[in-house]
């Protein structure tokens, strides 16, 4: 699978869209329904017809081995398995994912189908009885209520419960080095539970007191909020909030849409925003600084989040 051109995803990133890979794992027990899994095409680097894979000796009861891939050597993830789906018709497909700086494969039974979605049609999975491993539902067919959903895997919490040694530590030695002007606040907004409990633990390592948001809609009102106690108190909203600090993909709103709308808010527009996003990469690199923010930090590197802050914040 190619990835796209950087002209096609400037139009999706611009246009809070997105474009999710749908496959199907087999029914869990007790039900015979093949349910619709979902992943952000951009994280997806091809996919393959299964290819042979060697047993990996001690490997978790999820990690079905090993692939070379034209030469490099990746882990296999059961999905299925780990989802508690049995799949009917054998693992088929591989999924070769680009994630955090990491290359791993997913196992699924099979690929059903890529859709563009706005994402306003995907809401958090948090208060819908959804799995951990799952961040968010998305509507296929539209905000309609008899729209298919799919459901959208959690990729980090996944890898972090799976392959903890392929997944980069939140927290470094070098990050205690830096600390932020008492007092600091900073806005983070990120829709996977797990990247959430990490930016908080790298915030506290640094000094900083944090705000949590689950989407971009979220944090957006969240900023309002601030910025009319401040002006109904005459003072900065700098001084309530010292910078935002986003992730790309969300629920409802984006990582994109989220600060290009601070940008053109005259109350917010002079908040520093760093965008922290595990889809790495030049071209997403680009939109960002196209899009106006301050800085993009690949998850979960924390002492290049505290340099990204330090540089944001003027400290």
């Amino acid at each position: 699978m190619d990835h796209q051109s950087n002209e096609a995803r400037t139009t999706l990133t611009s246009s809070n869209q997105f474009e999710l890979l749908l496959f199907r794992l087999g029914p869990v027990p007790g039900d015979s329904a093949h349910e619709l899994y979902g992943i952000n095409v951009f994280k997806v680097r091809e996919i393959l017809t299964m290819p042979t894979i060697t047993p990996i000796v001690g490997a978790s009861r999820c990690v079905m081995g090993a692939v070379n891939i034209r030469g490099q050597i990746i882990p296999v993830v059961d999905l299925p398995q780990l989802m508690g789906c049995e799949p009917t018709r054998g693992l088929n497909i591989l999924l070769v994912t680009e994630f955090a700086r990491t290359t791993q494969g997913f196992a699924v039974q099979d690929v059903d189908d890529i859709v563009r979605l706005d994402w306003n049609q995907v809401l958090p999975a948090e208060g819908a009885a959804g799995s951990a491993l799952v961040t968010s539902i998305a509507r296929i067919d539209g905000n309609t209520g008899d729209s298919r959903l799919a459901q959208v895997v959690d990729v980090e919490q996944v890898l972090r419960d799976v392959l903890p040694a392929h997944q980069p530590e939140a927290v470094a030695p070098e990050a205690a080095t830096f600390q932020v002007p008492p007092g600091t606040r900073i806005l983070a907004a990120d829709d996977s539970g797990l990247a959430r409990t990490m930016i908080q633990q790298a915030l506290g390592d640094i000094g900083a007191e944090c705000m949590m948001a689950k989407t971009g809609e979220e944090a957006w009102q969240m900023l309002v909020k601030l910025a009319d106690e401040a002006k109904r108190n005459k003072t900065r909203l700098r001084d309530a909030v010292s910078m935002v600090l986003t992730d790309l993909e969300m629920p409802e709103v984006d990582g994109f849409t989220l600060t290009r709308r601070i940008r053109a808010d005259e109350r917010t527009r002079d908040i520093p925003v760093v965008i922290h996003s595990s889809l790495t990469g030049a071209a997403n690199e680009a939109h960002v600084r196209n899009a106006g923010a301050n800085g993009y930090v690949a998850k979960f590197q924390a002492a290049e989040l505290a340099e990204a802050i330090r540089h944001a914040i003027g400290a």
